[in-house]
This record gives C-alpha cells, structure tokens and sequence, in this order.
C-alpha cells in the first residue's frame, strides 16, 4: 500500500465551491438534503481526457468497520500498478438508496492513498443508475470532481430487454423514461453487468471502459482486485478480533 496524497476534499468535508455542503452527514435527513443538492452537480458527458490510469474500488463491512480498497491500473494494458487500503467507523446506518453515506468516506481515503491519481475510477455499485439518480459513483465523483463509472452485479432500478448473449452486446436500462444505463454481456453467455455512467463519463465511454478492462472474467479486472484485496483485509480484522 503507498504513502497517501493531499486533495482537496477531505473524506468527511464539505464540496469545495462558495456554496460548499457536507458531502457525508450521518443522519437520514441530512443525507436527502446532500443528494438533492448534489445531484444537480453530475455530469454526463463525454470523457475529455485521454486515460492512462483507472481504478477500481470496493468496500466490506467487518462489524461496526468498513473496508475500502482501491486498485489502480494501466490502462490500456490493465498492467496492476498500485493498492491502497482505508478502514474506518461505520457512521450511518444501512438504509437502501443511501449505501453511498456508509461506504464513501473510506472509499475517498483510499483513493487518496494511491501512488497516483486514476484518471477514472470504476466502482461496484451504481451511478445515475439509481432512485435519486445519484448512486456511489456519482457521489463520489463529484466529491472528487473526476470522471467515474458503475458497474454493478444487479440492478436496481429500470427496466430492459436482455442483451444479446455476445461478449459485448447489449441493451439500455431505462428508469421513468430516461436511459440511465447498459446492461451489458461483459462474456459470452455470462450473466451481464449493469453500467452506469457516475460523474463527467458517457454512457458510451462507459461501456466503453468496462468492456476494454474486462479480460478472462464477468467483472473488470479493477473492480475483481479490489473485491479480493477488501476481503483480504476483513479476514486480516476477523483473526485479529
């Protein structure tokens, strides 16, 4: 694990801008407040940068605990050049639609903690693709102002029709009218993953990225990496307890 970097936004700190709010309040209330304030802050569109490093990032619980690891890659050779860790208090409680108020402190902390800045950032879970359009990677993203993208194992809003049974067919997801992802068949007749563009990322490039980090298995190698180095760790915490 590397030495951390400074940023700008701290993991439980305010937005920057004039009209900074708390990004992680640790109540219900506070955290419908956070979401309908910055949402109007996501941006979908086509990435503006040329990508030379992404992460993927994940989280686990052990007890009162959250585990956020972060795994950073070249790209496009998806050569493994970095990890980094964050463990930290769980300050909110489980509250479906606000997953994001539990798990995205650590997962900023261990962003930080990498050697290097991703240039976009995958995370295991959902962006626009949500009840208030606002999912962990849209959070985080504009927390972080960076380019992010969802790619979860399920959905959890939308309707679609099942994508073709093709490594790299798909089909839209699509929620009260809007297309808010991709249900996508990352393997030949594999179940498919559901992408969602999070913050300064189309849908296309997101699609995109996922299928070119996608390599032997269902999951992008990333997101597999920081799946096995979360558990890693929470096996490390279960010994010690």
């Amino acid at each position: 694990m590397s030495a951390g970097r400074n940023s700008p936004d701290s993991p439980s700190g305010p937005v920057s801008g004039p009209d900074a709010i708390p990004a992680w309040p640790e109540d219900i209330e506070g955290a419908k407040a956070v979401q309908l304030a910055l949402r109007g802050r996501v941006r979908i569109s086509p990435l503006r940068t040329r990508i030379e490093y992404v992460a993927g990032v994940d989280a686990a619980f052990h007890g009162d605990r959250v585990i956020a690891a972060a795994c950073l890659y070249e790209f496009p050779s998806l050569v493994h050049v970095g990890d980094a860790c964050a463990v930290a208090g769980v300050r909110f409680p489980y509250v479906p639609g606000f997953l994001s108020f539990r798990e995205g402190p650590a997962m900023i902390e261990a962003i930080n903690r990498l050697g290097r800045k991703p240039d976009v950032i995958l995370f295991d879970g959902q962006g626009i693709a949500h009840p208030k359009g606002f999912g962990i990677a849209s959070h985080v993203g504009v927390v972080l102002d960076m380019p992010t993208v969802g790619c979860a194992k399920s959905r959890l809003v939308g309707e679609y029709s099942p994508p073709g049974p093709g490594k790299g067919e798909f089909s839209y997801l699509v929620y009260r009218g809007r297309t808010v992802g991709a249900v996508l068949r990352t393997r030949e007749n594999v179940s498919p993953v559901f992408v969602s563009p999070g913050n300064r990322i189309d849908l296309k490039g997101a699609v995109d990225l996922v299928l070119k980090c996608t390599v032997r298995y269902r999951i992008p190698e990333p997101l597999r990496c920081a799946d096995h180095l979360a558990g890693k760790v929470k096996r490390t915490l279960c010994g010690s307890s």
